[in-house]
């Protein structure tokens, strides 16, 4: 939906001042003193339980030790040789429930190693420097196609690359990045950070970008599979989850990617539209960050309304504390029913509660129950899909052969975020390089 079809704007509410405030950097780096300090607090435990939480296997006491010994670019080849989208991750990570929840200090009357922190305080230092940390290995002639330039697709970009091989990174989207770019919130990666990390991976080599191009509108799988020596599937859930309710199309209803994105790109945060009366419908992070940028924007009221109760949400405690800090109501065991609108415009929400009903006034309305995989281009006869989502190994090699799928797209251990794309994008390159590997050996 355009802007202007929303209602009752709150846009010019604060001044630009209020808003560039508003959206500074929600976790400041640290400085060279803070970060001793932090680091000195790690115990360097052998087998490290914060290591078998990260899902790329960050050598996690080894990077915080070089960190406490000034070692700054030391600290960044451990994080960066293990998950080249570090800096990222050290911003978007719910560490809370990952390396930081696991921590041996993480208890009652403790607090953890601030790992995320420490991460971003050396993955900075090294994207400032521009220093190259790694050399590219001699070319091999291989070239792969890798569809989608999101966290998966870079990953495994940048370890083909790395490894001597060409990949060839196609994506609908005018800019690469994926869910970095257009799908979190803008107080989370300031100073176009997404695309500033891109090109520090670009600086590996071997690495081609094309964008504005799709599967099954621009080429196929078939083609790439004869044009390419592999091809690594890697666009996300670009479908959005529809309630299904009476109201669904009023003014003023729109989905929370689309605002988020809005005000990722906004040249001017004022101008962005936004309800005095939000209400979100999900339980998840995107509907966390739609929540909190709403009031940011300038929204009087916020809620984020939840069917199910809180130890349900996909959104982490520390996401929902975040949320309640910046002002936003938590309404759980609410079950949309519908829409209601006057005069063509969404004035509020109807929910049940067991046998109660009761409205919730809006004049924004934001859909944040979860996305789908949209199947342009995917022949399901050939490529095998469950749940929706595309059918991989653990090496995340589909059923089709030379065809490789990671990232948010494809099935895979553990949740749905960016650090576990990064991953899968890893797995895919080790395992497309070993097939070379294979066939060579075969040919000798």
């Amino acid at each position: 939906m355009t802007m202007k079809a929303i209602g009752d704007i709150a846009s010019h509410r604060l001044t630009q001042e209020q808003l560039a405030c508003e959206f500074s950097d929600v976790a400041p780096l640290l400085d060279a003193t803070a970060a001793a300090a932090a680091a000195s607090r790690c115990h360097y435990c052998f087998d490290a339980p914060c290591v078998q939480a990260c899902p790329t296997q960050i050598d996690i006491p080894g990077f915080i030790r070089k960190i406490g010994n000034g070692n700054l670019k030391g600290a960044a080849v451990d994080i960066l040789s293990a998950n080249p989208l570090g800096g990222m991750c050290a911003r978007v990570c719910p560490t809370e429930i990952l390396c930081e929840g696991s921590c041996v200090r993480n208890h009652r009357d403790d607090e953890p190693v601030k790992i995320g922190a420490l991460q971003r305080h050396a993955t900075d230092w090294a994207m400032a420097k521009g220093e190259p940390l790694f050399k590219r290995a001699p070319e091999t002639g291989r070239r792969i196609a890798i569809v989608g330039a999101g966290p998966a697709g870079l990953s495994c970009a940048y370890r083909v690359a790395l490894a001597g091989h060409r990949a060839v990174i196609l994506d609908a989207r005018e800019k690469p990045g994926g869910l970095n770019e257009y799908g979190i919130a803008a107080y989370k990666t300031v100073e176009d950070y997404a695309q500033r990390e891109i090109e520090w991976l670009y600086s590996i080599g071997g690495i081609e970008i094309k964008t504005g191009v799709s599967l099954g509108r621009d080429f196929t799988l078939e083609e790439l599979r004869k044009q390419y020596d592999a091809v690594f599937i890697a666009f996300g859930l670009a479908g959005v989850r529809e309630l299904a309710l009476e109201g669904e199309s009023l003014d003023g209803v729109m989905n929370a990617v689309d605002f988020i994105e809005q005000v990722r790109h906004a040249d001017d945060l004022a101008s962005v539209p936004v309800g005095r009366r939000v209400v979100v419908i999900g339980g998840g992070n995107t509907a966390v960050d739609a929540c909190v940028q709403s009031r940011k924007l300038g929204a009087t009221s916020v809620t984020m309304a939840y069917r199910r109760g809180v130890g349900n949400m996909s959104a982490t405690w520390a996401e929902r504390e975040f949320a309640q800090t910046n002002g936003v109501t938590i309404v759980t065991h609410a079950k949309p029913v519908q829409l209601i609108g006057d005069d063509g415009r969404v004035t509020g929400v109807a929910f049940e509660r067991d046998a109660e009903r009761f409205v919730i006034e809006a004049d924004m309305v934001l859909k944040a129950i979860g996305q789908t995989l949209v199947p342009v281009g995917i022949d399901k006869e050939l490529l095998t899909l469950d749940g929706g989502r595309i059918v991989t190994d653990e090496n995340r090699q589909t059923t089709l052969p030379k065809v490789w799928a990671g990232g948010d797209c494809a099935t895979h251990e553990g949740l749905d975020l960016t650090v576990q794309a990064v991953q899968d994008g890893k797995l895919a390159a080790a395992s497309i390089d070993a097939s070379f590997e294979l066939t060579a050996i075969k040919a000798a």
